[in-house]
């Protein structure tokens, strides 16, 4: 179980919130079709830190993003 860190909320049990995957930039609208597949698929998945997205569906209705090792699964406090 993860205890995900809201800033709003405070601490929270992973179920009251949903995964948006890795924090990315995406092409432009105007990008072909295989370029903006990619980006949303194809995405890497680094051992270590990784900046995430989360919806907290069960609470304050707010997307966040997290930094998290996912090495050991632990939230990184601060920006990396």
């Amino acid at each position: 179980m993860l205890l995900i860190p809201c800033p709003n909320c405070g601490p929270r049990d992973e179920g009251e919130f949903s995964y948006g995957g890795p924090a990315r930039a995406l092409p432009a609208l105007e990008a072909d079709v295989n370029t903006g597949h990619n980006a949303l698929y194809h995405g890497v998945n680094p051992r270590g830190p990784l900046r995430e997205l989360w919806y907290h569906t069960s609470g304050c209705e707010c997307w966040i993003t997290l930094t998290r090792d996912t090495a050991t699964h632990d939230f990184v406090t601060g920006d990396i």
